[in-house]
């Protein structure tokens, strides 16, 4: 822990003495970057079950971040991140893990090309993946790898008329029992036309199919139609609707309304309302079929030049076929600008899991971290 203080007062020092710029230009477009994080937390359950157990957690994520293109059409950027974690009480639960990024875009102004890929090693809990409770005591944290990587274009056909297609694969990957392997493929194709100058409307298409080693394989075709771009002076998103079909190996197949939706609306000047719909078909991390909604709103500002605070409330109802259970999840957070390397964060989150069948839980979570990039 004392190594652990020290590295961290260290990051924390060639931040605040930083000067602006990457802390080494090769060439006229490439920068390496040193990125770092330092944080503190207090969570009152750190399982997400019944009998809640608390502790106070130390966080430090130190990092390197390398890109390419500066003010070109092509850029690359490639973010390299190893994050410690060390608890107070539990220190069995101490980890290091890693978790990688690389990302790259092309952009002519008639022709988009983007292509991402990334890897992170998780340990922890969410409302959907936790161990089996045995004898009324938690069964720890949840040690999983993910792996994804996606392409996607869009390309103008016409001065009204543009297509935009793509493709993405996951790998879930879990070190625990009772969780299943996953293998995630999706194609989406949409098709826009300007509508008006600032707004296009859509006809579009999405193929899912996933693949389970412990549970039935699926297979999901979403046909929608839809709209993009600027409604009014303060109102701008998404919209995608229509029908979602999914065909369940040696089960059958099950319709459903399908709906995507992101939209922001400016409050202010400096202030901003965002707002989220979902209604689609899942997998748990223990293979059953899932029928999910979920609504998210949450208003971000500016207050100040150095000051921006939010606020964010979500919900998700997951439809298991035999029962529904509901989570939600309430944000704050405040962010302070003490330099151009140098931020320091606030936050706070409550997460409330109710259910019928599995164990239901309650979470409360306080945390204060300083980030810095030279």
């Amino acid at each position: 822990m004392k190594n652990l203080l020290r590295l961290a007062s260290l990051f924390l020092a060639l931040g605040a003495s930083a000067h602006a710029g990457p802390f080494l230009a090769i060439g006229s477009g490439a920068e390496l970057f040193l990125t770092g994080s330092a944080g503190i937390r207090a969570d009152d359950n750190i399982f997400l079950s019944p009998n809640a157990e608390s502790d106070l957690i130390f966080d430090l994520t130190p990092g390197a971040e390398l890109s390419f293109g500066k003010n070109a059409q092509l850029k690359t950027k490639l973010t390299l991140q190893d994050h410690f974690s060390r608890y107070s009480d539990n220190s069995r639960l101490n980890t290091n893990l890693f978790s990688g990024l690389f990302a790259t875009s092309f952009d002519d102004g008639k022709t988009k090309l983007r292509f991402n890929a990334s890897f992170r090693e998780l340990n922890q809990n969410t409302f959907d993946v936790r161990p089996t409770l045995v004898g009324g005591t938690a069964g720890g944290l949840v040690r999983r790898d993910l792996f994804e990587t996606s392409a996607d274009t869009e390309v103008e056909i016409s001065q009204l008329t543009s297509v935009a297609a793509g493709v993405s694969f996951g790998r879930d990957h879990y070190k625990r029992a009772g969780f299943t392997d996953a293998e995630y493929l999706t194609v989406p194709i949409d098709v826009f036309y300007q509508w008006t100058a600032k707004t296009d409307i859509s006809v579009g298409y999405r193929y899912r199919d996933v693949r389970l080693a412990l549970g039935r394989d699926s297979t999901e075709h979403f046909l929608n139609i839809g709209a993009r771009g600027e409604f009014s002076p303060k109102l701008k998103g998404r919209l995608a609707v229509g029908l979602n079909r999914r065909s369940v190996e040696r089960a059958g197949s099950d319709n459903q309304l399908g709906l995507e939706a992101d939209f922001t609306y400016e409050l202010t000047p400096k202030t901003s309302l965002e707002l989220a719909a979902r209604n689609d078909f899942g997998t748990s991390p223990q293979g059953q079929q899932l029928k999910n909604k979920s609504l998210r709103a949450q208003v971000v500002s500016r207050i100040a030049a150095e000051w921006s605070v939010g606020a964010g409330l979500s919900w998700r109802a997951i439809d298991y076929g035999v029962r529904t259970d509901d989570y939600y999840e309430f944000q704050l957070n405040a962010a302070y600008v003490l330099s151009t390397q140098v931020r320091i964060i606030g936050g706070f989150v409550h997460r409330d899991y109710s259910s019928s069948r599995l164990s239901e839980f309650k979470n409360n979570v306080f945390s204060v971290s300083a980030d810095f990039r030279y």
